[in-house]
């Protein structure tokens, strides 16, 4: 997701401008809030329609809001200028991800019963 990468971007993003690397961290800026903003209302959304259209029940849609609940936090606590903090941010994507499987597992399990 460009989302998660732009985060990831902007612990380099000097040596990007250094060397002449165009990246979404120079790219977007001091706009990064806002992007990432458009880019996980897109994802959530998106993955909303998806599950409507699989007839999702409440546990997938419980993963859904848990794993908006964290992009939301990511966007509220990136500081663009701390690489460890942008690093530790990338990192917790994989906490969204599990979170997201997680309703969507429970989902399946209960689907099979």
């Amino acid at each position: 997701m460009v989302g998660y990468d732009t985060i990831y971007a902007h612990q380099d993003a000097d040596d990007d401008a250094l060397i002449g690397i165009k990246s979404t961290a120079l790219l977007f800026g001091a706009r990064t809030h806002r992007a990432l903003m458009v880019f996980y209302a897109t994802a959530v959304v998106l993955i909303g329609l998806a599950l409507a259209l699989a007839g999702a029940r409440w546990f997938a849609w419980i993963g859904l809001a848990a794993f908006a609940a964290h992009l939301v936090w990511q966007i509220r606590r990136l500081d663009i200028s701390d690489p460890a903090l942008c690093l530790r941010i990338f990192k917790s994507n994989r906490d969204a991800g599990l979170l997201l499987f997680a309703g969507l597992l429970a989902d399946a399990v209960m689907r099979a019963n």
